[in-house]
């Protein structure tokens, strides 16, 4: 490409980060293409003359008559007139003409692009979709764009802009669009012949046109679209620059550690990128993509990235919370990260179950975390992964994120723990947890009075102590047997628990390791229960109400 008649030209239209914008203009100019540089009004005069001077004099560089460009307004197109128009007048041998902005980044050598256009001379890169198709429009305006008038900014006059919608809408007030145009939209990135921008700039109807697209909404995602569908001979409807949009319309952002997934881009130049992604500008702008064996593009690769992205970003992942993520219920979403087992009862019958639980299923099995004294993690660890104290004052500030922020730092192990009525496990925890399709509970009823039994501890008032414990485990119940519940329940009495100690246990156990059996380790030793009987006779002796006892009914026959 002759550096004093190069065959392509590159309008840049900078706003932000002068900077990066020199940087790449720079780049453009090493190649041999002729660039047409437009700065924001409203960016002061020092910093354009701090641009000139970082970029320096060059005999293919042109600085463009500087227009105040908000967003979707008439003056972005009319930049890119001038811009374009200064191209083609300086320079006959300029095939196409490529519109970039100032945070877009080559992702190929500058050659490249000059061949790929060469080879396909008179063709128009530009994306431009009969509006009526356009089913990806984002703001509930398609057609309207074209028809309604919009003398107030959307993002400055917001209440304003809809209201003069909303009142055109209402008597029927309509725009004529002159014929014979019919309104394409489409990414504003394009890459144009010299044939095709001759037409639209020297067109006889053009200030007509103008006039015409002055008045409708975001005219540079529409004005070359639809008049390069009147001129154009061919036309590919893509852009040759990657752009990816969230649901919102805004573009997504680049950074450092996409470089590998740009590589794959099967496009020329990329938008948005993070001006502070160093290894970004360093590695696309210097000769490193050359030194590299080539790699093949996957741009379905680099569709599923981003859908993937923006799903996290809408449904978020399971068991996430955070500041910006707080799902709610009914949202569809698994609500913890990983798959749980909650015991209740079970360390009351045997010693050590959560040491023997550990050993049989290969989990790290805790103790009660929610305990009224504290959280009884595995091993007597004062601090868990994710930094979670063991503090029962922090736990009951929110036990359900206690519970939720323990899953998701340890997503991948299964979490083991205990619960009983002493606990401080309030009702919407537990309602959280039976709903919870990824939780396995298995509770043996009555246990609460085996502490009380072994004289573990001893209330003042042993009657009130135990009426206020079975209320709290009839609540539980009643949440278990629930019919809401999604989660994996196994509820026994004591006398039906110690009818088939082994089975029962295979059965808890079989949910947590398939794997596991209990025959090479044998059952864990169950405590005594030697002299209950005559303690829950004191019990009814001292006033207790049988119907409180009904969970030990049999238990001498199970025994």
């Amino acid at each position: 490409m002759s550096a004093t008649n190069p065959t392509l030209g590159v309008v840049i239209l900078a706003h932000t980060a002068l900077d990066r914008a020199g940087q790449v203009a720079r780049f453009w100019l090493n190649a041999g293409c002729a660039v047409a540089l437009h700065v924001d009004r409203a960016v002061p005069q020092a910093k354009v003359a701090a641009l000139q001077d970082q970029i320096g004099a060059h005999p293919l560089l042109h600085m463009v008559p500087r227009h105040r460009c908000d967003w979707g307004s008439w003056d972005i197109v009319a930049a890119s007139q001038d811009a374009a128009e200064i191209l083609l007048r300086a320079y006959s041998g300029i095939g196409h003409v490529l519109l970039s902005s100032g945070s877009c980044l080559p992702l190929r050598p500058a050659t490249a692009l000059v061949d790929y256009l060469r080879a396909n001379k008179g063709t128009d890169f530009i994306e431009s979709v009969a509006v009526d198709h356009a089913d990806w429009i984002t703001g509930g305006l398609s057609r309207e764009r074209f028809t309604l008038y919009f003398p107030f900014s959307w993002r400055k006059r917001r209440w304003l802009f809809d209201r003069a919608v909303e009142w055109q809408r209402r008597f029927g007030i309509e725009r004529e669009i002159p014929r014979p145009l019919e309104p394409h939209m489409g990414s504003q990135w394009w890459c144009l012949s010299r044939e095709t921008l001759d037409a639209i700039l020297t067109h006889p109807k053009r200030k007509r046109y103008e006039r015409y697209f002055k008045g409708c909404w975001i005219p540079d995602e529409s004005y070359f679209q639809t008049l390069a569908r009147l001129h154009g001979r061919r036309i590919e409807s893509h852009s040759l620059t990657l752009v990816k949009f969230d649901r919102n319309g805004r573009p997504n952002l680049f950074y450092d550690d996409h470089l590998q997934l740009l590589r794959r881009s099967d496009r020329f130049l990329a938008r948005k990128i993070w001006p502070q992604a160093n290894k970004l500008y360093d590695f696309f702008l210097s000769d490193q993509p050359l030194m590299l064996a080539p790699v093949t593009p996957e741009p379905a690769k680099i569709d599923r990235y981003f859908e993937l992205a923006e799903h996290q970003r809408t449904e978020g992942r399971a068991g996430l919370y955070m500041q910006s993520r707080f799902p709610h219920d009914e949202s569809g979403q698994a609500v913890t990260a990983g798959p749980y087992s909650v015991f209740s009862g079970f360390d009351q019958v045997f010693y050590n179950f959560d040491y023997w639980l550990g050993q049989v299923t290969g989990t790290r099995a805790h103790g009660h975390l929610y305990a009224p004294e504290r959280a009884s993690f595995h091993g007597g660890a004062q601090v868990w992964h994710g930094a979670i104290s063991n503090s029962a004052a922090l736990r009951d500030y929110n036990p359900r994120m206690f519970l939720t922020n323990l899953l998701w730092a340890t997503r991948g192990e299964r979490q083991c723990f205990s619960i009983t009525a002493r606990d401080h496990v309030p009702p919407e925890l537990m309602w959280f947890m039976a709903k919870d399709r990824k939780a396995q509970i298995s509770l043996i009823s009555g246990c609460f009075l085996l502490p009380l039994f072994r004289r573990e501890y001893r209330p003042d008032d042993l009657l009130a102590h135990v009426a206020w414990l079975q209320k709290r485990e009839q609540h539980m119940l009643s949440v278990l047997q629930s019919r809401w519940v999604q989660a994996d329940i196994s509820v026994w009495t004591l006398a039906e628990f110690l009818e088939a100690p082994e089975r029962n246990l295979s059965d808890v156990v079989a949910k947590i390791a398939p794997e596991a059996s209990i025959a090479n380790y044998g059952l864990p030793q169950m405590q005594s229960l030697d002299g209950l009987e005559e303690f829950l006779r004191e019990l009814r002796n001292k006033g207790l109400p049988p119907v409180l006892l009904r969970d030990f009914e049999g238990l001498a026959g199970a025994r």
